[in-house]
């Protein structure tokens, strides 16, 4: 994906773009959410506030050299980008870095009793246990009684728009609206979706996660879906190896929601149930490789990562993260053809996103036209109230 005139690369250098205000406004506001959920020591609140002086106003310094992982930023940019300000990188890497430097300020990866302990752990198990998870599980029982195409139909829309759960994302919105004039779901392939499993039930569905919690619950649900209906006979979950965006599915994630599901009562126990059946018969597999939490575009994705997708019937890739990953992080013009910019990727993808960054593909001119005519300040770029589900086969 070289540059081009019109589809540059990605930066937070702009003052009032929606990537300044992540860098400059949304990254302190979680390193305070992080404080207030842990009781940290003073040398780790020391680390915070050196991070939080460094992401707004400094440079981008090496990882200490014992770092476990330091060889492999080193490979993704680290040495590359140090000394320049994190506002001039692409926004994409900026950000990552933000968040494994997070993790390095609180002790994640360092021997002692804060190794392994999220600092998104709190915000995820409220989601996760609010009493918006409660009326979503509950309509479940409803649903169960409805034909199989329409259940399906119904647990793909609640995994889209379970998108609309990210936590990084609430710590700095504003609310979301509905524009009355452009309909919430902007592209819809669905129906492309479908055939690519088949009837056999021989296939392997790859789901590359996103939000836990509000989001990972509907996931679930779906690929429970798609398990007992024999529409495939495996899924393959690629969850993130170490927390990441604030709310991000891990394995640990998955684990809480399995418990959330099967403490549910109902349809949702019995689909816990049988997820974690799968899990245990090799039916339901988890994935947690260490460039999913990469700073690069899918497109620069190792071979033994490549080689999994491409034995795959279809991967569907969820949220926005991804879908940025996916595509690359550019600002390419919304009329680009979502096959165009993903024709390398190594067999059939599907993308479930939400919008909550500038970048966009696959749109009609006239489905432009109207957002900007409706949302003239480019709301609906990253508001979160419109959605996309793109398919290349």
């Amino acid at each position: 994906m070289p540059d081009t005139p019109t589809a540059p690369v990605i930066l937070g250098a702009e003052p009032g773009s929606f990537p300044h205000s992540v860098l400059s406004e949304r990254h302190p506001a979680i390193i305070r959410q992080v404080r207030e959920a842990f009781p940290y020591e003073p040398h780790q609140q020391r680390a915070l506030d050196a991070l939080l002086a460094n992401c707004t106003e400094g440079e981008i310094e090496l990882l200490p050299a014992d770092a476990p992982d330091r060889a492999r930023w080193e490979e993704w940019g680290m040495t590359a980008y140090a000394g320049r300000s994190w506002y001039e990188v692409p926004w994409l890497w900026s950000e990552s870095w933000f968040y494994r430097l997070l993790l390095e300020a609180v002790g994640y990866f360092a021997p002692g009793p804060w190794q392994g302990i999220d600092p998104f752990r709190p915000a995820k198990l409220a989601e996760l246990d609010s009493p918006a998870t409660d009326e979503e599980l509950a309509a479940l029982d409803e649903l169960t009684g409805r034909p199989a195409d329409e259940q399906a139909r119904a647990l793909l829309h609640g995994s889209l728009w379970g998108n609309r759960a990210d936590l990084g994302f609430r710590l700095s919105a504003e609310g979301t609206r509905e524009t009355d004039a452009v309909p919430g779901l902007l592209a819809d392939d669905s129906e492309r979706l479908w055939p690519l499993l088949g009837t056999s039930g021989t296939g392997t569905l790859c789901l590359v996660a996103d939000n836990a919690g509000g989001e990972l619950v509907p996931d679930l649900l779906l690929l429970d879906h798609l398990l007992t209906h024999g529409l495939i006979a495996r899924a393959v979950l690629h969850v993130k190896p170490y927390p990441y965006y604030v709310s991000d599915a891990t394995g640990t994630d998955v684990i809480d929601a399995l418990r959330r599901l099967t403490g549910a009562g109902g349809a949702a126990a019995d689909s816990g149930r049988r997820l974690w059946s799968a899990l245990g018969d090799g039916r339901l597999v988890l994935r947690a490789h260490p460039f999913s939490c990469a700073p690069l575009p899918y497109a620069e994705m190792p071979d033994d990562l490549r080689a999994d997708f491409a034995s795959a019937t279809v991967t569907v890739v969820k949220g926005d993260l991804n879908y940025r990953r996916l595509v690359g992080d550019r600002l390419w013009p919304p009329t680009t053809p979502f096959a165009e910019v993903t024709d390398w990727f190594p067999g059939p993808v599907a993308a479930l996103r939400t919008l909550k960054s500038d970048v966009i593909t696959g749109l009609s001119a006239d489905t432009v036209a109207a957002l900007d005519k409706a949302e003239p300040d480019g709301r609906w770029r990253t508001a979160g109230t419109h959605a996309l589900i793109q398919v290349r086969t």
